[in-house]
């Protein structure tokens, strides 16, 4: 059995290859500027709840608006869909870097700039998601999809670590003029890509449009229970907001230990992408998404009861190898359990749960910390995780039976 990832999607998909190295680069760009937001943040408010509320900024947008992209995403070209909102968050780094550059002391530009890069990706995650099974193919979406997590962990370990280097050398709007240029790469990935129309059997964008992808999901159970699983990870699991105070408290509340702590779980999630090859003979990716969701609740709880740093840093990267997996096996179960025609609109849904709820998790984190502790509020998230998991294999069982193992050719080039 093979135990390093599977790279087929970057061999045979010259398309893929361009998209996966171009937003690679760009990521970690998006991963220093959200860094640097945390960190200006806290320095203006030393409030772990005004941390946690950049992840209200960009959870809001993505609830109220993914589903609107998911059914643009399925009734136009998501190649062009991805082209303009990718352009759109470039001008939103620039304008970063400018009230860097101009020393604002005030958090409300912080806030209001996050809440519009999120609008954006809220417009183009769906057409991204979308593209991915017609661009590689259904049976090879558990490859891809542990490729993407790679590049994405890969920037979320490079990106803070840089941050906190260029931070300490520089100041904070380096990162944001980095990040801004970075999206040079994401764009010359996205305009190679075939055109993207529309299914023929999808609807008009709108109301019934988005009650249709509602339906959908309610009454695809596995689909259903594949994203609840996700949702009940990161609302009640996510502990990025703890960090600076947690670092403060800790582990002396510098740069670049602050940058360490971030770029933990991602080192876990490059391990576990980098060792995915069993991922493709797994057939009961249901009961794998749900123990890896535990593992990975464990993993944030047991941080919160340490107090040294490279025993902390461990736990975070099982914790985050344990993530990776978990998002694996769940965009193989919504990805073979979704038609064309629905594939935006469900694509918007696991958007809002993959990219909203953790923000929301973040503002959990800061709120509980803010009433307790940090170190209270990971460990009871933590363990709240784990119940969950156990909550959602029991309710729907449907997830947990779910033997799919698909066979399909490679679709697209």
């Amino acid at each position: 059995m093979r135990i390093l990832a599977d790279l087929r999607p970057l061999r045979e998909v010259p398309a893929y290859r361009r998209l996966w190295l171009g937003t690679g680069l760009s990521s970690v760009g998006s991963q220093m500027t959200s860094f640097a937001v945390a960190l200006q943040i806290y320095r203006q408010t030393h409030s772990s709840l005004a941390v946690g509320g950049v992840g209200l900024a960009t959870a809001l947008p993505i609830i109220a608006l993914s589903l609107v992209g998911g059914t643009v995403a399925d009734a136009a070209d998501r190649r062009r869909i991805m082209l303009a909102a990718t352009l759109g968050q470039a001008v939103v780094s620039a304008l970063l870097a400018a009230q860097a550059i101009a020393g604002l002391t005030t958090v409300w530009p912080l806030y209001a700039l996050v809440a519009a890069a999120s609008l954006l990706g809220a417009l183009s995650a769906p057409a991204s998601r979308a593209v991915l099974p017609r661009l590689v193919g259904t049976e090879r979406v558990p490859a891809a999809a542990a490729l993407n997590m790679l590049t994405m962990h890969t920037a979320v370990t490079a990106g803070p670590t840089l941050a906190g280097i260029l931070t300490a050398a520089y100041g904070l709007k380096v990162c944001y003029l980095v990040d801004a240029a970075s999206f040079a790469a994401a764009l010359y990935g996205i305009a190679r890509l075939p055109a993207m129309p529309r299914a023929e059997t999808t609807a008009r964008p709108g109301a019934a449009a988005i009650l249709a992808g509602l339906r959908f999901v309610l009454h695809r159970r596995i689909v259903l229970g594949a994203l609840l699983a996700d949702v009940n990870a990161t609302v009640l699991g996510f502990p990025f907001a703890l960090f600076p105070a947690i670092n403060a408290a800790h582990f002396g509340g510098g740069a670049t230990t602050l940058g360490l702590l971030n770029a933990a779980p991602a080192v876990g999630g490059v391990l576990g992408s980098a060792l995915s090859g069993p991922v493709r003979h797994v057939s009961r990716r249901g009961v794998a998404l749900l123990a890896a969701g535990a593992v990975w609740g464990v993993g944030v709880a047991c941080f919160g009861l340490v107090t040294n740093l490279w025993p902390a840093l461990v736990l975070l990267v099982l914790a985050g190898a344990a993530d990776v997996t978990a998002v694996v096996f769940r965009t193989a179960i919504v990805a073979a359990h979704t038609p064309d025609s629905f594939r935006g609109r469900v694509g918007a849904a696991e958007y809002a749960v993959g990219t909203g709820c953790p923000q929301l998790g973040n503002f959990r984190a800061g709120a509980v910390a803010t009433l307790t502790s940090p170190a209270l509020a990971a460990v009871t998230g933590g363990l709240a995780t784990v119940v969950g998991a156990a909550a959602i294999g029991l309710a729907i069982p449907a997830l947990v039976r779910d033997r799919y193992q698909t066979r399909e050719p490679v679709t697209a080039a």
